[in-house]
């Protein structure tokens, strides 16, 4: 019987599925409208030029390109996802993408190859890549723009997202004076949505969850993405309000409403909204022994187990 307990419903998380899935639609239209266009054009030249080429041997050339390029697309979503390119990181990840450039070509060409060579030798015919350096000059300086591309898309629907769902960011400290609030206890946190700020307070938040170079903060239903780790978050939280359940998750013990033992030593935490949260052997215990001092969760906390 499985015992994991539900993962909650992230709003943030699934639309981000959904770009991913948006994304990867748009770039199989792309790419293959773009070798079907290819595949004419190049027919158009052959019989215009007078070069001596089947209609096959052109679509070999094409598809094997977009089926590459399609093929090691996903890994590069995911460092798109792994590396974010911001204000603060640009410097630090533009060298990866510009060595991923190079990766990228690398396993463009090489995947290409076989699969032409393969469609050749079905065909009854030879193919020859030519000399080598002079392939991989020419690739790259295709595949360059094309990686770089889909990177910026990438990043631009991304931005567009947080855009329209609302980014969280911690209030700084101000250039002259003295500051408002603690800056290393904030009270408050700053969020940006389609170009409006407004201040979200800490006691409202119900947990946060750790995604990516993200932190999620769950609002008053809503999810909220903070550009931090979720340990230097918690380092800001107030340890008696807020307190770390699972690697991935840090929660206000006022929202918490029960405890449910599970088998190996974890647990379920329900929270007042009905979401259900993991709760890891590691930080079980110290979820308990902080119950005493919340009143909603010692009332009604699960003791069995």
């Amino acid at each position: 019987m499985d015992t994991r307990p539900t993962p909650p419903g992230q709003a943030l998380d699934l639309a981000h599925r959904r770009r991913r899935v948006f994304m990867t639609a748009f770039w199989l239209l792309a790419f293959g409208s773009g070798a079907v266009g290819n595949l004419l054009t190049g027919r158009i030249d052959a019989e215009r030029y007078g070069v001596p080429v089947a209609t096959w041997q052109i679509a070999v050339n094409e598809f094997s390109s977009m089926l590459v390029s399609l093929a090691m697309l996903p890994l590069l979503l995911r460092a798109c996802d792994r590396w974010p390119l911001h204000a603060d990181t640009w410097r630090r990840y533009l060298p990866l993408y510009v060595a991923g450039s190079f990766v990228w070509c690398a396993g463009h060409i090489t995947g290409m190859d076989l699969l032409r060579w393969l469609g050749y030798a079905m065909g009854g015919a030879d193919y020859s890549p030519g000399a080598l350096w002079q392939e991989a000059i020419y690739e790259y300086l295709k595949d360059v723009r094309t990686f770089f591309l889909i990177v910026a898309v990438c990043h631009l629907v991304e931005w567009f997202g947080r855009h329209l769902k609302g980014e969280a960011s911690l209030l700084d400290a101000p250039d002259e004076g003295p500051a408002v609030e603690p800056v290393d206890r904030p009270e408050r946190f700053l969020v940006r949505k389609l170009g409006r700020d407004f201040l979200v307070a800490t006691a409202d938040i119900e947990w946060a969850q750790a995604s990516g170079n993200y932190v999620n903060l769950r609002v008053r239903g809503r999810d909220y993405p903070l550009r931090s780790t979720l340990a230097a978050l918690e380092a800001k939280l107030d340890p008696t309000v807020f307190i770390r359940v699972h690697r991935s998750y840090v929660v206000q013990l006022g929202q918490v409403t029960s405890i449910e033992p599970l088998e190996a030593g974890e647990a379920r935490l329900h929270m007042a909204d009905g979401t259900v949260l993991p709760c890891s052997r590691r930080y079980r215990e110290g979820v308990r022994a902080a119950a005493g001092g919340t009143e909603p969760l010692a009332a009604r906390a699960v003791s069995q187990g």
